[in-house]
């Protein structure tokens, strides 16, 4: 009867912790995600956001926010608070992540919620604790950080709390992460500060240097979406787009008509950067976990392994099949979601927390 008690009481501890709407946080230098408990994804929102200079009141988040970049006047500043993976304006993030988390629970104000964040494995002490103490301004109660490949890993269902060697690549918008993994740890891993942001300047300074047209950030970011490739592959030659800018030589907006293969040409610095890191990556793993990896091939994810030909170019450069995560963009939050709905058996995965 005592045991049956004691079951009891358990399951009614883990329902509270269901009912008071956890949540699982991918918070991208390019996109914010949010997984509550119990409900799956219910936040995708670009990490943008823009404040009023003259009373310094955030005036929009996410979406909103974004359609503001490069088109406000001088007393409202429209930006993204994290860079390169990390918080570089911790005031504007906060103002984020408190509006992202109320808007999680539907505007409501429930029990402050456990939050588990991931965060690139490159970052510092001091950029960890810059996360928490804004995940606990923003009304976390308590705050757990887990390494976002190894995040990823757990959302493209790779086996990571088996004795097995996983090797995943995590290209988000400011940080590529390179890891190889086994039995809820990291084995090896390199943190790039090269992804996709890098290759949108790349394509950005190639239309200024070469057709003398000076491109925004989303006009750099549609030319990637639409026509850009890592590697040749059949039809991707014929791509083209009419890109419309500044010219700088007469200072009057022109249209620009480009093709596939010179975006793939700007784009090949930033791209070799990631392969050497993988390359890198693969030459320091032990012997057994490289076989493991071997049958098993590597796994993509993050927004820049939608980039056409990315796997295709990883494969031909290391030798080992690349897959791309059913799902990419979505693979880091709902890793957060799976340690979420099973911290228990996954509690070693954590780098970090507010309790500790």
């Amino acid at each position: 009867m005592k045991g049956t008690l004691g079951a009891k009481k358990r399951v009614s501890f883990w329902n509270r912790l269901s009912f008071s709407r956890n949540m699982g946080v991918d918070l991208g230098t390019a996109n914010t995600l949010v997984y509550v408990s119990g409900k799956g994804i219910v936040l995708k929102e670009p990490s943008v956001v823009a404040i009023d200079q003259d009373n310094k009141e955030a005036l929009a988040f996410g979406e909103d926010a974004k359609q503001m970049l490069g088109r406000t006047p001088g007393s409202i500043v429209a930006s993204r608070p994290l860079r390169d993976g990390v918080i570089a304006d911790f005031d504007s993030a906060e103002l984020m992540l408190q509006h992202f988390i109320k808007r999680a629970h539907g505007g409501r104000t429930l029990v402050s919620p456990r939050i588990v964040i991931g965060i690139p494995s490159g970052v510092t002490g001091v950029e960890k604790r810059a996360v928490m103490e804004a995940a606990l301004q923003a009304g976390a109660r308590d705050v757990f950080l887990i390494d976002e490949p190894v995040a990823a890993a757990i959302g493209a269902g790779l086996s990571v709390a088996e004795p097995t060697g996983n090797m995943i690549i995590d290209i988000g918008g400011g940080t590529t992460e390179v890891a190889v993994l086994s039995l809820q740890g990291t084995v090896l891993s390199e943190s790039v500060r090269v992804a996709g942001d890098e290759l949108s300047d790349s394509i950005t300074q190639y239309m200024k240097k070469v057709h003398n047209l000076v491109i925004g950030e989303r006009t750099a970011e549609e030319i990637k979406i639409r026509v850009s490739s890592a590697y040749p592959t059949e039809g991707d030659d014929d791509l083209s787009m009419e890109v419309r800018g500044l010219h700088l030589l007469s200072g009057l907006p022109r249209m620009v008509a480009i093709k596939a293969p010179e975006i793939r040409e700007s784009m090949s610095e930033p791209l070799s950067v990631i392969v050497e890191a993988v390359k890198r990556t693969l030459e320091r793993t032990p012997p057994e976990l490289a076989s493991d990896i071997i049958n098993q091939g590597i796994m993509l994810a993050g927004g820049g392994a939608l980039l056409r030909g990315l796997d295709t170019l990883i494969t031909h450069e290391t030798g080992i099949v690349t897959h791309v995560a059913p799902d990419p963009l979505q693979c880091v939050v709902l890793g957060t979601g799976n340690v979420l709905e099973n911290f228990k058996q996954l509690g070693r995965v954590f780098t970090g927390s507010s309790s500790s």
